[in-house]
């Protein structure tokens, strides 16, 4: 028991649980255009690439804006990013908000949980963390 107990723990920490929760929008909407505002406080480089590509990718034009939204944005989307350090920084934290006329109708967060703990998988890029959560969203 005594040399289970120690392998079980290191097995647990190494694992690093990642929790995605995601609330796709509902099928009968059909976005052809995603206005994103753009949140300067988020340091995460690629981020905002990332998201809109992928967005593109399913057919959905994007349109970047900073404080008040353009008129023909009938869908919007917030996001919030955040990385740690270990060795190098890495994307642990991301949160995506959609709206249509300023009611939500999707959300999506990605986390790792304790940070990754050991998990080399941490250290994965953002593209790679954040395609399957965008997908999600938006019921792809």
């Amino acid at each position: 028991m005594k040399k289970i107990l120690p392998l079980f723990a290191l097995s647990t920490l190494a694992a690093g649980c990642t929790s995605i929760q995601v609330q796709p929008i509902d099928s009968s909407l059909n976005p052809d255009k995603i206005c994103i505002e753009e949140n300067p406080k988020v340091i995460v480089r690629d981020f905002l690439d990332v998201v809109t590509d992928r967005i593109e990718y399913h057919g959905i034009h994007t349109e970047i804006y900073n404080k008040d939204i353009p008129e023909d944005c009938e869908y919007t989307m917030t996001y919030t990013a955040l990385k740690t350090w270990d060795m190098g920084t890495y994307l642990h934290h991301a949160e995506l908000r959609l709206s249509k006329n300023g009611d939500k109708v999707g959300y999506a967060e990605y986390h790792l949980n304790g940070k990754g703990g050991l998990s080399l998988t941490k250290w994965k890029g953002t593209k790679s963390k954040m395609d399957p959560v965008v997908d999600e969203l938006l019921g792809k």
